[in-house]
């Protein structure tokens, strides 16, 4: 028999290891996919790779065989390939280095269909794969003989970085390029020269909605390679049969979302993380990974090339190009030497108020008359407003009442089209009262302005537009967005309002004016990274015009703000980001926050608050206990348990601890001994429900 070290997904509670022994009557490699007996039931595992494979140890005194006899590995996933050592390595660095168990990171990565399959039945799914595989093989090879696509000319910028990369050894690098610069174009040509060395591509991009986009693009360009896309819109059926293309290595391109980077791929040469600074990226539950940092370290595992793309990178990412980590490649001139959008600031303290009762302005004046002369010319105007729904709460103007959750510590939202009330955290919804629930009034006034009252406002202000709204509620059916986006690229839209998944991406040709109607609300918050975002946001959102060459002369964007007198709106107008980044990175490095410190968050959930705190208390000491003992109790600043910004979720009360280092190595040190010992508090406070270590929180 065969001693094997198997990654299992045991409770965190469990007191187990990374791995368990199991035994086997055939040598099993490392990465062989299997199911094992634990408890009662059968459960999928990894072999795991191990540097002693020999049997299992002695008995010791007073013991019996029967004490350590091993149990069996149930079956082995012969059929397919065992997952490369270099995808282990990558899964062991996520696990250790977000606090997590092996087992559990290992596991959640692999499609759900494939951790419910036999050998027999994916041995089935294989061979029916492999016989659609061929016929759409013959396909491409048809189609590309019968239509080489012609390659469009390279700027003088996009020449320049394709040669600053050719022939250097595979590395990190940031490409600075603004909006319609012509990056898209750069990640096409670095793919043809991988595939043409025999490597394949991984591109990831934020958002789901980006990828139908960039695939036609990506398919457009190499008919005779076979593309494949892994996001969570995909059938648990599409996204194992995509999954086992790249395994196998029969896929040459990769195009998808977050999880994506544990694709495993055997011949990987390029990574290309699309605006690297998307804070979808990072996880937000389970094993908290930022995709975009594993990234750059499964680049430096695999020897494979990677380039973090944006208009306005994250400031960790600027910092790390500024003091050389990684070579810094620009391109800030459009496709075309078409000029950035010209930048309004519109001060809405000093527009006309509106008339007692009536709502408040959605549209200055000089904005409605800019949309009119868009609309007249057949052109388009985008507004956008990062708020879905008619209005953020309902109030009754008699005794005060709001629509607030009876289950979170946030207003419940007024939808006006299917009249109810929801909880955009919860998802709790109720009908519209038709009084107030508190005294019977009647009149209960929405307040606040979403997309859905400002879509209304917009078709009242300008009669005759064509107007159309693409946010989570309209794109909500299968299908949907592609639809909505077909209009809006066929003309069939004069102003489209949209949320924040419209703002990025999205090449709308005949769009000259983007407007963005309320963008107070980012800007002072606890969050010392909302400046930063709030600037990326209206960056990408002022990339959406003008980037047809003949018509980026009159490209505009608007702003329409409370604070005009923000350095933020500066900046901004001058398109000018390096500026902006220096002057938050002064005010990071002065306050000691990341990139100049390095964070983690401890987050309890409780039904009731004093328990949640309590636990955090308990859990502070004993990191202070161990911070000493580790010799790091100098280099650790633990915070007291404060409520975050929505403290009450579905009926649990949440609070977190912040944990801070100026370097990386005690932080990491520290944590890897306290989230054993944290499993132990629970005993004492028997009320929490669940909690979680978060590195490198994007929130705080």
């Amino acid at each position: 028999m065969n001693r094997c070290r198997v990654a299992v997904d045991t409770p965190a509670h469990s007191g187990l290891g990374d791995t368990l022994d199991y035994e086997s009557e055939q040598p099993l490699a490392p990465g062989t996919l299997v199911r094992v007996p634990l408890g009662r039931r059968d459960v999928p595992g990894i072999v795991w790779p191990a540097e002693d494979t020999a049997g299992p140890d002695a008995p010791t005194d007073g013991a019996s065989a029967e004490d350590f006899a091993l149990k069996p590995v149930a079956e082995a996933l012969a059929s397919l390939p065992p997952l490369p050592p270099a995808w282990c390595q990558l899964v062991e660095f996520t696990a250790r280095y977000y606090q997590r168990s092996v087992g559990e990171v290992a596991l959640s990565v692999l499609p759900p269909e494939l951790r419910k399959l036999d050998d027999a039945g994916l041995a089935k799914r294989m061979r029916l794969q492999d016989k659609r595989a061929t016929k759409a093989a013959d396909g491409r090879l048809a189609s590309a003989a019968a239509s080489a696509p012609a390659l469009p000319d390279l700027t003088p910028e996009q020449a320049t970085v394709l040669a600053a990369m050719e022939g250097a050894p595979p590395a990190c690098h940031l490409l600075h390029g603004v909006t319609g610069s012509g990056k898209t174009e750069v990640y096409l040509r670095l793919a043809e020269a991988a595939l043409a060395a025999g490597r394949q591509a991984l591109v990831l991009v934020p958002e789901i909605n980006l990828t139908p986009q960039l695939e036609a693009r990506f398919v457009a360009r190499f008919p005779g390679r076979r593309l494949v896309s892994l996001h969570s819109a995909l059938t648990p059926a599409q996204r194992l049969a995509h999954w086992l293309a790249a395994h196998r290595g029969q896929a040459d391109l990769v195009l998808g979302t977050r999880l994506a980077i544990f694709c495993p791929l055997p011949r990987l040469g390029l990574i290309v993380v699309d605006e690297e600074h998307d804070p979808s990226y990072k996880q937000q539950d389970g094993a908290r990974y930022s995709a975009r940092d594993l990234a750059v370290y499964r680049g430096k595992l695999e020897g494979a090339t990677v380039l973090l793309g944006s208009a306005t990178p994250s400031l960790e990412t600027w910092h790390h190009a500024q003091t050389g980590r990684y070579p810094r490649l620009t391109m800030a001139e459009r496709v075309g030497q078409g000029p950035l959008p010209s930048v309004h600031v519109i001060d809405m303290s000093q527009q006309p108020r509106p008339a007692p009762g009536e709502p408040p302005v959605a549209l200055a004046p000089a904005l409605k008359a800019a949309i009119e002369a868009r609309v007249a010319r057949g052109e388009q105007s985008l507004l956008f407003l990062n708020r879905r729904g008619f209005a953020p709460v309902l109030h009754c103007t008699a005794c005060g009442w709001k629509s607030d959750c009876p289950h979170c510590s946030a207003w419940r939202v007024f939808h006006k089209l299917d009249r109810t009330l929801r909880c955009h955290h919860c998802a709790f919804t109720e009908r519209v009262p038709r009084a107030c629930p508190e005294c019977g009034n009647l009149d209960i006034q929405p307040v606040g302005r979403g997309t859905e009252k400002l879509e209304e406002q917009v078709g009242e202000l300008l009669p005759g537009a064509r107007v159309a709204r693409i946010d989570a509620d309209t794109t909500r059916l299968k299908g949907s967005l592609e639809q909505q986006l077909a209009a809006v690229h066929a003309g069939d839209v004069d102003v489209l309002v949209g949320t924040q998944m419209v703002t990025k991406g999205h090449d709308f040709r005949r769009v000259t004016l983007v407007a963005a109607v309320d963008p107070d609300g980012a800007l002072f918050t606890a969050d010392f990274r909302a400046p930063e975002r709030l600037f990326a946001t209206l960056m990408q959102a002022a990339g959406r015009a003008g980037r047809a060459a003949e018509v980026a002369q009159r490209s505009e964007m608007w702003v329409q703000t409370y604070n005009p007198a923000h350095p933020l709106f500066a900046a901004l107008k001058a398109h000018d980001y390096a500026r902006f980044a220096a002057s938050q990175l002064q005010e990071r490095e002065m306050a000691g926050l990341p990139p100049f410190a390095h964070l983690a968050l401890l987050r309890a959930e409780a039904r009731d608050a004093d328990v949640a705190e309590g636990f955090l208390r308990a859990a502070r000491e004993q990191a202070r206990t161990w911070a000493d003992e580790l010799g790091v109790g100098e280099q650790i600043s633990l915070y007291a348990p404060v409520p975050p910004h929505v403290a009450r979720v579905a009926g649990y009360e949440r609070r977190q601890m912040l944990v801070e280092s100026a370097l990386r190595g005690p932080l990491q040190r520290l944590l890897a001994q306290w989230v054993h010992g944290l499993p132990s508090l629970r005993s004492q406070h028997k009320g929490v429900v669940r909690w979680a270590i978060d590195v490198d929180p994007l929130t705080i």
